[in-house]
């Protein structure tokens, strides 16, 4: 619980490590006998050494070592590395410290091993050259809830490369794989085995007895005792050897009685909500695009089984969802789902905007307990908007006319003035008629030409490039001319484009100020009528003049 909270927290700070020399290891919990790989990777080109391994001495076996140079880009910049691949084996059970390995100046991170202690009849009893041990973390599991599947195929003699393992197929729950196969070695009886290590994480989708099918592992084992000769194109000297797993039945339970009707089910042994913002909504004025990332992380289930949260539906501010993000992180006690949703909110008015709390229900399968995550609510103190206040209200200053006593018309003085309305209007019409094209261009449908200019000015004030581009191509299909147009005849905002642009497609990810661009807009100068083409003075004379 700890170790998930603790991964929670760097996810939502959004500080990654960049560590120049860190450790890792394949798993950190096996049985005695077995070995583990421990990874050393160095990022920083101007370490030459060889990290100092005389630490492991004390708890562990180096069986063997091999080093690895890399050579990655991150977008143009290029990337060193050089790897330090170990295989360890513990010399004793229990709580096994592989502790901090020192490079020139840089150090490691100790961590921790657990070794199961395995008993000498248990280990002798298996003395087959190939065969397989499955085993679940658990014996039964809530209907939707995760069980963890470990498959491991040990064998004491060599074998060739053409192995094959039937999938795991079953029709009342889904399956997935956590991660590659491992492979590793492990003393039993004396004797040396390889291991080659299978994870599957298992999903039902019906309560009831469920029965996990055994898998069959076929391979050629290398017959040594032979003395033929060495065909290359040939058949393999060796047996064909097939060995099954053993069923494994698994209790699946119906969802409680007294969870929530209305809520999504969600069976899990931890799960984590926060929410940041960006920027800080402290301080901020109508018309700010506050971008609000809620992230829902649950150990225990997929990122595909994570419900929508709540949106964010309060009177005063507009909301703009985008697509959520999910992710799904492997490891052997299982995966871990992510859910990542993103909303960007823009106070339309000023004053106190409150935000309500946001709750998850969820079954923790640990305790076996209903429980409640919540996000307290928030209170957003929206300030006006200086830059806002003049723009809103042209019709501010304005004088306001008096109501005047309108005297009683008679219905001929109506006839007549309809009549002459009438005239008036059908003769502007004609008029107007005249001046437009053969073909009238359709007019077009959507927002205010006002509403698209405000949307522009917020998008471009609140320096997001990817909203700018919206805006402003709304903008510019309700304009007359098109925007490659006005570019070529106002310089500054052909400028203000190349920025928006090299903004939008740099791979390096530049900031971006709108402000030249919202200036060029607003001092854009109207579009010239063509004026009528000159009489050419220069023309001939007919060429057969009468």
């Amino acid at each position: 619980m700890k170790r998930f909270l603790f991964l929670l927290l760097l996810l939502v700070s959004g500080q990654a490590c960049a560590d120049a020399f860190f450790a890792s290891v394949d798993r950190t919990r096996l049985s005695e006998g077995e070995t583990v790989v421990l990874t050393l990777e160095s990022t920083d080109p101007t370490r030459f050494g060889r990290p100092d391994f005389s630490p492991l001495d004390e708890n562990f076996e180096v069986l063997g070592s091999r080093q690895v140079n890399r050579l990655s880009s991150i977008g143009d910049t290029p990337r060193a590395s050089t790897r330090w691949i170990l295989t360890l084996q513990p010399r004793r059970s229990g709580e096994v410290v592989i502790p901090p390995i020192r490079l020139e100046d840089a150090e490691t991170l100790p961590i921790t091993l657990t070794v199961d202690a395995v008993s000498d009849a248990s280990g002798s009893a298996k003395l087959a050259p190939v065969y397989i041990d499955a085993s679940l973390d658990q014996d039964s599991v809530y209907v939707q809830a995760q069980a963890v599947l470990t498959l491991r195929i040990y064998h004491s003699v060599s074998m060739y490369d053409d192995s094959t393992l039937t999938p795991l197929q079953m029709q009342d729950a889904r399956v997935e794989q956590l991660g590659e196969p491992r492979t590793y070695e492990k003393r039993i009886g004396g004797v040396r085995h390889g291991v080659i290590e299978l994870q599957y994480a298992i999903y039902p989708q019906r309560s009831g007895e469920l029965v996990i099918p055994g898998q069959t592992f076929s391979a050629t084992l290398v017959d040594r005792s032979r003395n033929d000769d060495f065909l290359p194109f040939g058949p393999r000297a060796g047996k064909v050897s097939r060995v099954k797993s053993p069923d494994i039945p698994l209790r699946v339970k119906a969802k409680p009685a007294d969870y929530p009707a209305d809520a999504p089910w969600l069976p899990a042994r931890a799960l984590g909500l926060a929410e940041t913002w960006n920027p800080q909504p402290e301080q901020s004025q109508v018309g700010d695009s506050l971008t609000r990332r809620l992230i829902l992380k649950v150990d225990g289930l997929s990122s595909a089984q994570l419900p929508p949260l709540p949106a964010t539906q309060v009177e005063g501010l507009r909301r703009y969802p985008d697509q959520p993000q999910l992710s799904d992180q492997k490891s052997e006690s299982g995966v871990v789902g992510t859910r990542e949703e993103r909303e960007a909110l823009v106070p339309s008015r000023s004053g106190d905007i409150a935000l309500p709390a946001l709750e998850v229900v969820w079954w923790n399968t640990q305790s076996d307990s209903l429980e409640r995550t919540t996000l307290p609510a928030r209170t957003l103190q929206v300030a006006e908007n200086p830059q806002l206040q003049g723009e809103d209200s042209p019709t501010a200053n304005l004088p306001v006319a008096q109501p005047q006593e309108v005297p009683e018309l008679w219905p001929w003085q109506l006839a007549c003035a309809l009549l002459g309305l009438s005239t008036l209007l059908g003769f502007a019409l004609w008029w107007r008629a005249r001046r437009q094209p053969a073909i009238q261009r359709a007019a077009q449908a959507g927002p205010s030409p006002r509403t698209l200019l405000d949307d522009l000015k917020r998008a471009c004030q609140a320096g997001d490039a990817q909203a700018t581009r919206y805006a402003l191509d709304a903008w510019a299909r309700q304009q007359p001319e098109t925007l490659a147009d006005m570019a070529a005849r106002y310089v500054p905002l052909s400028d203000a484009l190349d920025g928006l642009n090299g903004a939008l497609y740099s791979e390096t990810g530049q900031q971006w100020q709108g402000d030249e661009l919202w200036k060029a807009i607003r001092n854009l100068p109207a579009a010239q009528e063509p004026s009528a083409a000159p009489q050419d003075s220069s023309a001939l004379p007919p060429l057969y003049p009468r």
